[in-house]
């Protein structure tokens, strides 16, 4: 733990090597329940920095798990940063931070992996959520088409990315000019910060056309949502809503949502 003034690190934001009881994250994956610092700071805000603008608690600049500055590129981003820590309570809680971890994660991986993540993310184009459709029943075949019609218009129309549709899950090649024209709008995006949102948004949603129409604000974060969860929906209306699988539906929104706010970022 850092004891300069001007630097704030705390054992929660993780240490490189640290094991799972100092990671909050990897404590839940391990089904251990992590204890939470109490919060520390009575103020959140940014400051100008290199690069953007600094997180800053009681004024003393934050640190990432990697020990790097947490600095994002703009005062909007920055001031949505500080809000989510100043709603913190009595606790800080990083399962109700979307935001900081997809912040942490752009600076600590993305920035220095780039053309990983972006690798990773062509794999998606390929295998896109708005090309498989349902066969029956009529209604939620409606549905998918008035929800995923329009995007697969548009990935045509402003990306050159003319998909294949099929019926059912069974795999079905895509063009390989749809694949190429996907891919390219993926390495069009040269902000790390906007690429690890679109990462986010198309692990979270299964759709690169869908985060991709968030990106170039085609849809905003509610619309997309609704589009990539047509099937959810029609499910839960002929089925009934499970309080259990609504409750990791609003976590993952919330995901979503922080990255979005990312990807929709004035330039």
């Amino acid at each position: 733990m850092s004891t300069s003034d001007d630097d704030v690190t705390r054992d929660w934001l993780g240490e490189p090597g640290d094991d799972s009881k100092h990671d909050p994250v990897r404590a839940a994956r391990a089904s251990t329940a992590p204890t939470l610092p109490k919060r520390f700071y009575a103020q959140a805000g940014i400051a100008p920095a290199e690069g953007g603008f600094r997180l800053v608690l009681d004024g003393r600049g934050a640190n990432t798990p990697g020990r790097r500055p947490l600095v994002v590129p703009d005062a909007v981003l920055g001031e949505a940063l500080a809000a989510e820590w100043a709603t913190q309570e009595t606790v800080i809680d990083p399962r109700t931070m979307p935001l900081t971890r997809l912040v942490n994660t752009t600076i600590d991986g993305v920035v220095e992996r780039r053309a990983a993540v972006a690798e990773d993310l062509g794999a998606f184009a390929g295998t896109d959520l708005v090309a498989y459709r349902a066969g029956t029943p009529e209604r939620l075949v409606a549905e998918q088409a008035a929800a995923w019609d329009p995007l697969v218009a548009w990935a045509a129309e402003t990306l050159g990315a003319r998909l294949f549709l099929a019926e059912g899950v069974m795999h079905v090649e895509q063009p390989e000019g749809a694949v190429a024209a996907l891919r390219a709008a993926i390495d069009a995006v040269d902000d790390p910060f906007r690429l690890a949102a679109l990462h986010a948004m198309t692990t979270l949603t299964g759709s690169l056309v869908i985060a991709l129409a968030v990106l170039h604000r085609r849809l905003n974060a509610d619309a997309a949502w609704a589009a990539a969860h047509v099937d959810e929906t029609y499910q839960a209306g002929v089925w009934g809503r499970d309080a259990e699988a609504e409750a990791r539906l609003a976590h993952r929104w919330a995901e979503f949502e922080a990255a979005s706010v990312i990807a929709q970022r004035p330039a």
